[in-house]
């Protein structure tokens, strides 16, 4: 009898079990099916396109391996993705050292917060455009803001986006400025929720201020770190909006991207198949960057809620 009655509580078990994850399923489904149509799909149709020779507007003509061995001796490619692993570098950890700072002064307790706090949100929400031409005209080398400073200072003035040597880093602090709002609210969301208890802990204990954000805070926000770190980096080799409005690629390639570069070669030489395969190149880097970081992520990052 107890047999029999635990047979049948297992059998109920299973069928909650399925019937969950069918309610489950039916949930997600209509998320799995934009990321199918607009996600995975593209992708496969990008690798059968990249295995061509097509213009974008008619039939093309099977090539098979002929544009990534055209890529593996393209010196504008590879420029370009050396320029792309120059911007990951500088953009990722200036904007997230920035960052920690910024959102220890905006979790104090102080009157106009919630202004301050938005204002260093804006610049996310702000468009590209409207970025590129606010940039445009602080780094223009005759009348622009930041070239005035530096005349003050007696300091030499730059060309910013019209010199080969300053164009990317123009591009990268413009980029640190729209973005560092985000980091910013990453950092404060982690800090908000360290646990009150910890740090009274460390008062008790003889630990100033600074030294219990080394000591206690700082090690909390680890996790805060790693989903910024995959992040921005994503973000990064995916540059193209702010180059195109800004310096469209110049000059001299001093900012082509490997984005960009796409760009260029699917819409403006019309070379459809080779600008495939580099869009394919960047996503395999992509995806080889994020899974390497996420694992070094679980590996370092040791945090357990309350």
């Amino acid at each position: 009898m107890a047999v029999a009655t635990a047979g049948r509580t297992a059998r109920q078990r299973g069928r909650l079990r399925r019937g969950d994850h069918l309610a489950g399923w039916a949930f997600v489904s209509p998320a799995v099916l934009l990321i199918a149509v607009f996600g995975l799909i593209p992708v496969v149709w990008s690798f059968v396109l990249s295995l061509q020779q097509t213009d974008l507007t008619s039939g093309g003509t099977w090539s098979g391996a002929a544009n990534y061995r055209t890529m593996v001796h393209d010196p504008v490619f590879w420029q370009a993705a050396r320029q792309t692993l120059f911007y990951c570098v500088l953009f990722v950890p200036i904007t997230m050292v920035l960052a920690v700072p910024i959102a220890v002064l905006l979790n104090q307790k102080v009157r106009g917060m919630t202004f301050y706090r938005m204002a260093v949100f804006a610049p996310l929400v702000t468009s590209t455009v409207a970025t590129g031409v606010i940039f445009s005209w602080l780094y223009n080398p005759q009348i622009g803001l930041i070239n005035a400073g530096l005349d003050k200072l007696g300091l030499p003035q730059q060309g910013f986006f019209q010199s080969t040597g300053g164009a990317l880093p123009a591009v990268v602090g413009m980029t640190v400025w729209g973005w560092l709002g985000f980091a910013v609210i990453i950092y404060l969301s982690a800090l908000q929720n360290v646990p009150r208890e910890l740090m009274e802990a460390a008062a008790l204990d003889g630990c100033g201020r600074f030294r219990a954000f080394w000591k206690v805070e700082l090690p909390l926000l680890a996790p805060a770190s790693s989903f910024l770190l995959v992040w921005l980096t994503i973000n990064a080799l995916q540059l193209f909006d702010e180059v195109y409005v800004t310096t469209k690629g110049g000059p001299l390639h001093a900012s082509t991207v490997l984005v960009y570069y796409l760009y260029q070669q699917a819409f403006v030489d019309f070379d459809g198949g080779y600008a495939a395969a580099i869009g394919c190149a960047v996503f395999v880097v992509i995806l080889i960057v994020t899974v390497v970081q996420l694992w070094l992520g679980r590996r370092t990052s040791h945090y357990e809620a309350s």
